[in-house]
């Protein structure tokens, strides 16, 4: 195996929580930085400043492939409560929609979290019922879905307990992994299910979204396990633009992430050589 002739794209989430810029401005300097691609977030209440359609657009037109789409999590809690105690109804449609909106513009892979804060419903029937639903239609439209571990251990056994289908995967977020699961995660029930990374650092005191290796996650480590789990994807980073980067500009920040990037990249080829 010629690991040279095969790297990995380099993917970049175009942030809209970025300061003091817009997603026009971040993409630009995505694609500066040289990055292959982006993920791109959705969100379902309100439009930013540059559009989903927008951004969608100006990644086209600049040749950035989208990896894929997050799909909005703010109200996700609801998807477990019935609709006297939330809107699941709601989110769920939206969801549905957002699928079709994303294969028209052929992104074939969306990201959805399962729970937002420490305080969330605990996983049940309801909101499984729904969330096949959303799986079921992905599926016909030939798309994938990643369930992405949040804040809260257990949501992710709960629904690959519960939901068979062959389109759904993981969605291995480090930062979470690092300051919410204290470093723990079901690697051996996960194992060839990760179909997407969110790769971000922080110091355990909160979900800072910091440039690998700026914070204190063994990335050794995540390298190891990912590869052991077998996940062969991009190595996507999703760092913010904000705290102690706004001291450079913000080409310079994509062009740092950018070279950290391919560091990640060289050690899971490295790691991935040992292992052949």
């Amino acid at each position: 195996m010629n690991l040279t002739q095969s790297p990995r794209k380099l993917i970049q989430c175009v942030r809209n929580g970025n300061k003091n810029v817009n997603a026009e401005e971040t993409i630009y300097a995505i694609k500066k930085a040289g990055f292959d691609g982006v993920f791109i977030e959705l969100n379902n209440k309100k439009d930013w400043p540059v559009t989903t359609k927008e951004q969608i657009a100006l990644c086209k037109k600049l040749g950035l492939e989208i990896e894929f789409a997050h799909l909005d999590y703010h109200c996700i809690n609801n998807i477990w409560l019935d609709d006297e105690h939330g809107n699941g109804e709601e989110l769920t449609k939206n969801f549905i929609k957002n699928l079709d909106e994303m294969k028209k513009n052929d992104i074939n892979m969306v990201i959805i979290h399962l729970s937002s804060k420490l305080d969330a419903p605990k996983p049940n029937e309801i909101g499984i019922k729904r969330l096949q639903r959303v799986v079921d239609h992905a599926e016909s439209l030939g798309m994938q879905v990643a369930f992405e571990n949040n804040k809260i251990f257990g949501y992710l056994e709960y629904v690959f307990d519960k939901i068979k289908n062959k389109n759904i995967g993981v969605c291995f977020d480090v930062g979470h992994f690092h300051c919410y699961y204290d470093d723990k995660f079901s690697w051996d029930k996960f194992k060839d299910k990760i179909i997407a990374v969110h790769m971000h650092d922080n110091d355990k005191t909160d979900d800072l979204h910091m440039l690998p290796f700026d914070g204190t996650t063994d990335w050794n480590m995540i390298v190891e396990n990912l590869n052991k789990a077998g996940y062969q994807g991009p190595i996507t980073l999703e760092s913010s633009y904000q705290n102690q980067y706004l001291n450079q500009s913000l080409e310079e920040f994509y062009k740092i992430a950018y070279q950290k990037a391919k560091l990640i990249a060289k050690e899971f080829d490295k790691n991935l050589e040992k292992e052949l």
